[in-house]
């Protein structure tokens, strides 16, 4: 069932871009025989070239991970309070994000910070091809801005980090053994009610061959933050097996990755009005909407400069 929406989904982009360019191809008939203005046909025009960017865009979504739901985690950086309450706005961004785009999120693990913001976090974004739209954000997210916590109004620079791991479904396959699992419980540290904060229900799994540690408190009962644990364990598998893979096929390409993924991605320069990409160059003054969630153009500019990348590199 699942093939089969996908499939439907590919189809539906497809009648929607051909009845689009018939359109304008009828339109810029009118307008030869003077019935239509320019504007009228600029316009369509554009909204074909926006249908079919956005198809292009898709297209890149070619990797079987990339179908799957993700879960994307954020810590907060050197910087005490500023570092927690970029986090927490981090963490806006990408619910703001995920529910403008119709994803289910949910919020498996939130430690707030001792002043303000929060000092990890990790939130379930479900929906097809959440991971592949998201990818990309792996990695330290820089804010400056005239802090709200400097009594002397200093201009202070924050870092988060941001982690997205693809969750697994019943289409991948990943055996644990039993023995591997170390169990421990405690108390949710999140807003939940009397419930959650009296009984530990909380819970923590150490994979111990590969020293993976996951937390869940997402859920009321033990009973379900163990399953969701083991689901979240078996992602983060499923992430360091693609790794490996990665590694073995092309080990200047997964080194190239590591470092990309490691190093500064984007800064958000508040008091300059700029947001910008470090490692495609797209840079925009709305910091604002930036914030609110509208990172579409910059998760799209990402996927479409690694695409060039991988192009030139071929006819290398």
């Amino acid at each position: 069932m699942k093939e089969i929406k996908s499939a439907k989904k590919w189809m539906a982009s497809y009648l929607v871009a051909e009845t689009a360019i018939a359109d304008l191809e009828v339109l810029l008939e009118f307008f030869d025989a003077g019935e239509a203005s320019e504007e009228e046909l600029d316009l369509k025009y554009n909204e074909c070239v926006h249908i079919i960017d956005d198809i292009e865009f898709r297209s890149t979504l070619n990797k079987p991970e990339d179908e799957l739901s993700c879960v994307i985690e954020i810590n907060a950086g050197a910087g005490g309070t500023e570092s927690c309450d970029w986090s927490a706005m981090l963490l806006r961004m990408y619910q703001m994000w995920a529910e403008r785009n119709d994803y289910k999120v949910s919020q498996i693990n939130y430690q707030a910070g001792e002043v303000a913001g929060i000092k990890t976090a990790e939130l379930e974004i479900n929906g097809d091809y959440a991971y592949g739209m998201l990818k990309g954000e792996n990695g330290v997210h820089r804010l400056v801005r005239v802090s709200p916590f400097n009594a002397q109004g200093k201009r202070m620079t924050s870092f988060s980090s941001v982690f997205v791991h693809p969750l697994i479904d019943d289409r991948i396959e990943v055996n644990i053994n039993t023995a591997d699992l170390d169990w421990d419980t405690f108390r949710s540290s999140g807003a939940g009610g009397q419930h959650v904060n009296k009984t530990e229900s909380a819970v923590r799994v150490r994979h111990l061959p590969s020293g993976i540690v996951v937390e869940c408190q997402q859920e009321r009962s033990q009973h379900q933050n163990r399953e969701k644990a083991l689901q979240l364990l078996k992602s983060k598998l499923y992430e360091r097996e693609l790794e490996r893979q990665a590694m073995e096929k092309d080990k200047v390409e997964a080194t190239k990755m590591k470092n990309e993924w490691g190093s500064q991605i984007r800064s958000y320069v508040l008091d300059d009005r700029r947001v910008k990409d470090h490692r495609t160059g797209y840079q925009t003054g709305q910091t604002d909407l930036v914030l609110d969630g509208y990172i579409d153009d910059f998760l799209k500019s990402y996927m479409m400069n690694k695409v060039e990348a991988g192009s030139n590199d071929n006819e290398d």
